[in-house]
């Protein structure tokens, strides 16, 4: 069988996995199911195809190890979004990514409460619940819309520096004349927790005022999933996403959507985009991705395997 047979073979087994993991979802209540979901997607993957690879953020979390290698791998995130799921916000993914000699080949995204699955395999387009869908045409920061998302997990690790780089961040990007700014800032301010210094606070005030007051955005949004942050990117509701801290299972599904879609993916520093740096920017071209890069200050996070 070719290659091409292949990962379509290996992708709609696990398109139909994927919707029945999302009837788990959605009767689940206050808890979110992230380990039943991992476990029924690799238990079936597994015995489908047994020589297949996983990365899992729940196996993850149990301490197992993980390594890319050139083997098919199928890097999952089974609730992508679960501050959301518990607060009830619908804005959450069960993320599968496909990668065949280390390099992503398909992706499907699928929110289970507002019933949009997202899926692409290379070569083929991008597709929401079956129809074909494409980036926006923005090429210049003053007429995009820029997601940010600044997580907690990123204080955790990076801690002061982090934040007086994310807030720099925000500045810069919304000085340079953006149409929108879609941020996950509010997230952040309510759970930065007890280190609540004049310094950080005043950081988030002054680039809250500047945001909507003086620049007068168009508007202010907070999706709280990196995987729905870059499927609004890849259907043309927003135009350009950057994150720092994440890892291989948050992106892996959806940067196999956006590039199908049209979209650009790189590193934020404007190299190339490697899936185990833990950042990613994303955008409708390459020259606004150039753009926001320039505008941004860098944080390294320590890669995966």
């Amino acid at each position: 069988m070719a290659h091409a047979q292949k990962i379509e073979l290996y992708f709609n087994f696990a398109l139909i996995l994927v919707k029945r993991a999302g009837s788990i979802v959605k009767t689940a209540f206050s808890q979110p199911p992230g380990k039943a979901v991992e476990k029924l997607l690799i238990a079936e993957l597994s015995e489908r195809f047994p020589d297949h690879k996983f990365i899992g953020e729940e196996s993850a979390a149990e301490g197992k190890t993980y390594q890319l290698t050139d083997a098919p791998t199928w890097i999952i995130d089974p609730i992508d979004g679960t501050t959301n799921f518990v607060h009830r916000i619908p804005f959450i993914g069960i993320c599968v990514g496909l990668a065949v000699n280390k390099k992503l080949c398909a992706g499907i995204v699928y929110n289970p409460i507002t019933d949009e699955l997202f899926s692409a395999v290379e070569g083929k387009g991008a597709l929401k619940n079956g129809f074909p869908i494409s980036v926006s045409s923005a090429t210049a920061l003053d007429q995009s819309v820029i997601c940010q998302t600044l997580g907690q997990h990123n204080i955790k690790e990076k801690g002061e520096k982090w934040l007086e780089n994310a807030c720099a961040n925000l500045r810069s990007t919304i000085l340079s004349g953006t149409h929108g700014y879609d941020s996950e800032q509010a997230l952040l301010v309510s759970q930065i927790g007890s280190d609540r210094s004049p310094a950080q606070m005043n950081s988030f005030i002054s680039n809250f005022r500047t945001l909507m007051g003086e620049r007068n955005v168009h508007g202010h949004r907070s999706f709280g999933s990196a995987a729905i942050n870059m499927m609004y990117l890849a259907q043309g509701s927003i135009d350009a996403y950057v994150e720092y801290g994440l890892h291989s299972w948050d992106m892996a599904a959806a940067v196999v959507i956006v590039k199908e879609a049209g979209g650009t993916v790189i590193d934020p520093t404007g190299s190339e985009f490697d899936l185990m740096s833990r950042k990613v920017l994303s955008a409708s071209t390459m020259k606004l991705a150039q753009q926001l890069s320039k505008e941004l200050k860098h944080v390294d996070f320590e890669k995966e395997a």
